[in-house]
């Protein structure tokens, strides 16, 4: 039994009379090694990887990343410091309003790792629990606090914040390891930190 195998120009010419077209060959680009024309060959000529533009903003992206990262963990100690003197200075004012605002005195003194706000009431001074003037703990590596009026040889242990907008000046200076930072008013109401 022999058996007889089509030409392959016989199925190209049954193709042909179906309708269907064969696929325009591939164009083989000069200059290549054999290997390298394969490849294009099976990709279709597409080139596949990332631009130089998009390598350089994942670079820069990396970078940026990097210099926030190095930077949040470099922290300088007096700047903490400095901050919750700020932040210290902030609150003061806040009270001095919220007193003239209730009609109240609210005082503000140094506890044992922290702070607090008292306000003054028919039955004596009682702790404030709001979020803005309730208890808290120092930041910025605080260690100590002196309260000074000048002029006074005393030295008390709380401020008070009067109804009244013109009060006494007063200094707080906040110690820490590495220095100390003073917050100072000039009885206007407004606090400041040197």
């Amino acid at each position: 039994m022999h058996l007889s195998l089509p030409r392959p120009v016989d199925i190209v010419r049954a193709i042909r009379s179906h309708g269907v077209t064969a696929r325009p060959r591939l164009s083989r680009p000069r200059g290549l090694a054999p290997s390298a024309r394969g490849s294009l060959r099976r990709r279709g000529h597409t080139q596949a990887g990332f631009t130089l533009l998009e390598m350089l903003v994942v670079l820069v992206i990396a970078g940026l990343l990097v210099s926030l990262a190095s930077l949040a963990l470099t922290r300088n100690p007096r700047t903490d410091l400095n901050e919750e003197a700020q932040r210290l200075a902030l609150l003061f004012e806040s009270a001095n309003d919220e007193a003239q605002v209730r009609d109240r005195p609210i005082a503000w003194l140094p506890v044992n790792g922290g702070f607090r706000f008292d306000l003054h009431t028919d039955d004596g001074w009682r702790p404030m629990r709001d979020d803005l003037l309730g208890p808290r703990r120092w930041e910025g590596g605080v260690t100590g606090v002196a309260i000074s009026y000048p002029g006074s040889d005393s030295s008390p242990d709380r401020i008070v914040f009067g109804t009244e907008a013109i009060d006494a000046p007063v200094q707080i200076t906040l110690y820490s390891a590495v220095g100390r930072a003073t917050i100072v008013s000039n009885g206007s109401g407004r606090f400041e930190v040197h």
